[in-house]
């Protein structure tokens, strides 16, 4: 678009020139030509599109989004349209308590209430993408691909994981139950995705950490029942002896 509208200014500069006086009649004629050639390609050039392996290109012309996509490749278009691209490739957005492990700076886990009323911390990563055909509809629900994660990955993602923990105590969450809870969620946001042209490919619960009351809990039962059986197993030996 930029050379368009360089040519048709060059056109008119020199229009303009070869009126204003004769004697700039040449010049005008140089400018005229010269903006003729630059209009000609910035057609050329805008008439052609390439899109990276792992993209669709969306096309809008005055605002309005355009049907079909543009695939990896050298498109032809219309050189007025703009064209909006989208990364369809496998995408990853982390949840964590970590500094700077995920696009949010600093703590970013997930606070959930566990069913026997304790706060469990969860580190979480969403693995997605979106469907190439769905790209247009993205664009018009969300308005570009850099908010497809602010308008539905992460609030989705959390409060599913919010809804789904309220059914498991702290400890099983942490310990017995941390598959079936990942299986639950991911069935879940699944479903959520899908209705809105993204493809959940897997939930990763990285990390659960337990209130710090908890957690002296367990290791105090770990170590009584370490204890417990160091003395079985000195018992026994006097026993044999």
């Amino acid at each position: 678009m930029f050379f368009i509208f360089l040519g048709i200014v060059a056109i008119v500069i020199g229009s303009a020139l070869a009126k204003v006086n004769p004697s700039f009649a040449n010049i005008g004629k140089t400018v005229r030509i010269a903006g003729l050639a630059i209009l000609v390609l910035g057609f050329a050039s805008s008439c052609f599109v390439q899109i990276e392996p792992g993209e669709v290109g969306v096309k809008t012309l005055f605002g309005k989004i355009q049907s079909g996509i543009l695939t990896e490749g050298l498109n032809f278009v219309n050189p007025l349209v703009d064209v909006k691209r989208f990364d369809v490739r496998t995408q990853n957005y982390t949840m964590s308590a970590v500094q700077d492990e995920g696009p949010v700076k600093g703590d970013d886990a997930i606070r959930v209430l566990a069913a026997d009323g304790l706060e469990v911390i969860i580190d979480l990563s969403v693995l997605y993408h979106v469907v190439p055909d769905k790209a247009p509809e993205m664009l018009r629900n969300t308005g570009g691909r850099e908010l497809i994660t602010d308008k539905i990955i992460r609030p989705l993602a959390r409060t599913r994981i919010r809804d789904n923990a309220v059914f498991y105590d702290a400890i099983a969450l942490y310990s017995t139950k941390r598959q079936e809870f990942q299986q639950k969620i991911t069935q879940t946001i699944e479903k959520d995705f899908a209705d809105r042209g993204i493809v959940l490919e897997n939930i990763l619960i990285r990390n659960i950490t337990l209130p710090e009351s908890v957690k002296l809990a367990i290791e105090s039962k770990i170590n009584a029942e370490q204890e417990s059986q160091k003395m079985k197993f000195v018992l026994d030996k006097e026993r044999q002896e």
